[in-house]
């Protein structure tokens, strides 16, 4: 059973990751939305592998971020369910990996390919074609993907996420 100080500094962490995920997106917001991505924020799908406390840090952190779409209330919803639904695939799947490597791999292969669910509502809203968008929106998610398992890959060696 954890302790309120445990859960404290539980709450405190989920609240960097999802401020962090707010500044990356905002700060990079001409790539963050649309047909063509390049997501920097999605770096940080990867931490959901350590612990479910950041697939909450991510999803309220795509709530916020997705408040600055230009497909407005849509985005907040069904963007932001897409962030739930990947990041809680990615945590029960990685389970099946022993390494955190390969744990990081699950990861970007669940995020890259879970991008359906963004060009889907980019084609029901904005009447994009679909697999063209699906296309460009997966490449971009697999990119920062990559970047992000890397990164969290190294810092993992000197932080525990899983705490």
């Amino acid at each position: 059973m954890q302790s309120s100080h445990e859960k404290t500094v539980g709450i405190i962490k989920a609240g960097l990751v999802a401020a962090m995920y707010v500044v990356l997106t905002l700060t990079a917001s001409g790539l963050a939305y649309g047909p063509i991505q390049f997501r920097l924020s999605e770096t940080l799908n990867n931490l959901a592998i350590f612990n479910k406390r950041y697939i909450w840090a991510i999803t309220i952190g795509c709530v916020i971020a997705n408040l600055w779409s230009n497909l407005g209330i849509t985005d907040v919803i069904f963007g932001s369910l897409g962030s739930l639904m990947m990041t809680s695939i990615s945590y029960w799947l990685s389970k099946y990996a022993k390494t955190t490597t390969g744990k990081l791999a699950v990861s970007v292969v669940v995020c890259t390919v879970s991008m359906w669910s963004v060009a889907l509502e980019l084609y029901l809203i904005s009447h994009i074609p679909f697999w063209e968008t699906y296309l460009t929106v997966a490449a971009g998610e697999l990119a920062v993907s990559v970047l992000g398992a890397v990164i969290i890959k190294l810092v993992s060696s000197r932080v525990d996420f899983k705490k």
